[in-house]
């Protein structure tokens, strides 16, 4: 997913906005009007490159071409073939901005007041007269290239999934604008679970209006914090589009009111993909703690992805963000100014500082002990993200200063806490499998050449990442397997670099023996084509199956096989006590109770890391783990 706006909604010319979305920090902007006095359909060629030359200048890069083609409902031929030559600009709008996204419609417009309203998806008649008027538009489209989103603006979700069926191009999806029509269909009524699973299945782009989100306007917030959880497990490379619509009755500017749609879309950003789409979309239990108005202070280093955890942090009862900290000032400042905390570009400033107590090491992976050490040697906790270094002997060093000077030193692998997570480990535990004979867990994942070339180039990289595919997002499913079924005997293992210029592995394959009969499989590749976090573990017994998928082709599901039959129950009761890793360090901290993923799991996970790249080194051969 990536973060985008009209650059229209400020009402002013294009030239002018282009500089202070920029100063925002914004990286993707979108067009429709106010541009050379013009809409985006409307500029020549001349005036194209020029914007392009703008964007550039700037490193802006063009996200969706919000047009409204197609705006209109059920029109004669005249209106038709005006609409066939809007389509023309819109194409050379494309070519020249780098952009295939388009925001259309699709000569279906009702408002709910009107007889037709809602009937789209349930009447063919309805159906063959809009695509009787929309085929020759959808045709050239293609032939263009053009990826169409459909706007849920004068038709329902409902309305818009129903004609994507009847268009059947994979490619094109659902403009979905959330607030739109949220506060009167019915399907929006209780937890909104059902309805916004089946419109993020369809969705291809999603806009954020200011009535959704500033509740002071008056109008039904929409939980985006849901939303965009739910978008993030989709693995879709999704545009989310400020479009701010400042009502006449705001008392905001329309730049203030874009600003604060801007921010409030940021803070409400998943901080890590959820488990699966019904944890990211329903309504999250409330955890609070005795020690809340006394909550523990944490500064971030790091804010790649130390942004989403500091964001965690705001949301979780009894942790305070006191504070973030990163070498690029401006990306610190960015970010302090959001949570509105203090920031900083020298990790000194809050080591000195009596009031911090623990330090949230969000750096690349081969940093982190490094960082680490200074922590604990001004006598801070630290948590770290996974896994806990990219070199074994960098973590023995830094377990033991923490052990010496008696301070807690955590990791965040957040998944151990999931629901899901525990009722396996009970399963496993309790013998539901009968005798344990194989495990299997495969993750696919889309990393782009940008992807590993931002930030300095330091993923896939050994010194500062440990490893590919398998170190990087794999180490999640090692620790499973080492969670649920401890250290392996022996090890082997193939990696390959397929697809990216790295210096490690973007596929990896590698086999584990525990030298009871039991065995283990684990792969991760970075070269999955189809823009999805997809995992696929199974788990077989002699008297029990159980299989679980996450986002593909297949979503999200979870199997279980017992007595000659497949249930999709959990056999064992298993209810979260913890929001997060953060959340259990807190706990921890103020009660003194032992940490449920200390320093312990980082250590193994990066062990059996290090001995599957040894075999893989040695021509595949067993190599013995030994803790």
């Amino acid at each position: 997913m990536y973060l985008s706006i009209f650059t229209d909604e400020l009402y002013l010319d294009v030239f002018e906005v282009l500089p202070i979305v920029k100063s925002w920090g914004m990286r993707y902007v979108d067009f429709r009007g106010q541009i050379n006095g013009k809409g985006i359909e409307y500029q020549t060629e001349e005036e194209l490159y020029a914007l392009k030359a703008e964007l550039d200048r700037l490193g802006l890069r063009a996200g969706v071409l919000q047009t409204s083609l197609a705006k209109k409902h059920l029109p004669g031929k005249d209106v038709q073939e005006q609409e066939m030559e809007k389509l023309e600009g819109i194409i050379r709008a494309s070519r020249i901005l780098e952009t295939k996204l388009v925001r259309c419609f699709n000569y279906w417009q009702q408002e709910p007041e009107d007889r037709d309203f809602g009937k789209l998806a349930m009447m063919p008649d309805l159906m063959n007269q809009v695509l009787e008027r929309f085929l020759p538009l959808a045709k050239r489209a293609k032939e263009a290239g053009l990826i169409l989103g459909f706007e849920n603006c004068g038709q329902t979700p409902n309305e818009v999934i129903a004609l994507l069926k009847a268009l059947h191009v994979p490619e094109w999806g659902m403009a979905w604008d959330v607030a739109n029509y949220f506060g009167v269909l019915p399907e929006t009524e209780g937890d909104c679970v059902d309805y916004f699973e089946k419109a993020l299945q369809y969705t291809n782009m999603i806009h954020v209006k200011s009535w959704g989100v500033l509740h002071e306007l008056g109008y039904k917030p929409v939980p985006w914090d849901r939303v965009l959880a739910g978008a993030a497990v989709t693995g879709k490379n999704l545009p989310i589009s400020v479009e701010t619509h400042n009502p006449p009755q705001s008392p905001y500017t329309h730049l203030e009111a874009s600003k604060m749609v801007y921010e409030a879309v940021l803070r409400a950003w998943p901080a890590s993909a959820p488990s699966d789409m019904r944890t990211a979309l329903s309504v999250k239990e409330e955890f609070v703690r005795d020690y809340a108005k006394n909550p523990v202070t944490f500064v971030v280093v790091g804010l790649g992805m130390g942004k989403n955890r500091a964001k965690q942090l705001t949301e979780t009862s009894g942790t305070r963000l006191y504070g973030v900290c990163d070498t690029n000032l401006e990306r610190a400042r960015e970010i302090g100014e959001l949570f509105q905390v203090p920031y900083s570009d020298d990790i000194q400033t809050f080591l000195r500082d009596p009031a911090v107590e623990v330090m949230y090491v969000v750096t690349p992976t081969g940093l982190h002990c490094q960082v680490a050490n200074q922590c604990l040697d001004a006598g801070k906790h630290v948590m770290m993200t996974k896994p806990i270094d990219a070199n074994l002997e960098n973590c023995r060093e830094t377990i033991r200063k923490a052990e010496e000077k008696g301070l807690l030193l955590g990791l965040d692998f957040d998944f151990q806490f999931d629901e899901e997570m525990e009722a396996l480990r009970q399963a496993v535990a309790q013998g539901f499998f009968g005798k344990l004979l194989s495990a299997e867990s495969t993750l696919k994942v889309y990393r782009s050449e940008e992807y590993y070339q931002e930030n300095g180039g330091w993923r896939g990289t050994w010194a500062l990442d440990g490893g590919g595919a398998m170190s990087n997002q794999g180490v999640h499913e090692v620790q499973r397997l080492i969670s649920l079924f401890g250290l392996p005997k022996e090890v082997k293992g193939t990696v390959f670099t397929k697809n990216h210029a790295i210096e490690a592995e973007d596929t990896g394959i590698s086999l584990w023996d525990y030298g009871n009969g039991f065995t283990a499989q684990f792969s991760a590749t970075t070269c999955y084509p189809a823009s999805s976090w997809s995992v696929r573990i199974e788990i077989v017994g002699t008297e029990g199956v159980y299989t679980y998928t996450l986002g593909g082709p297949e979503g999200d599901h979870a199997y279980w096989w017992k007595d000659g039959r497949w249930r999709e129950e959990r056999p064992f009761p298993a209810k979260r006590k913890w929001r997060q890793a953060s959340d259990n360090f807190a706990y921890c901290l103020r009660t003194g109770e032992p940490l449920e993923v200390g320093w312990k799991p980082g250590m193994d996970s990066r062990l059996v890391l290090d001995k599957i790249y040894e075999s893989a080194r040695k021509g595949g051969i067993w190599v013995p783990v030994e803790a």
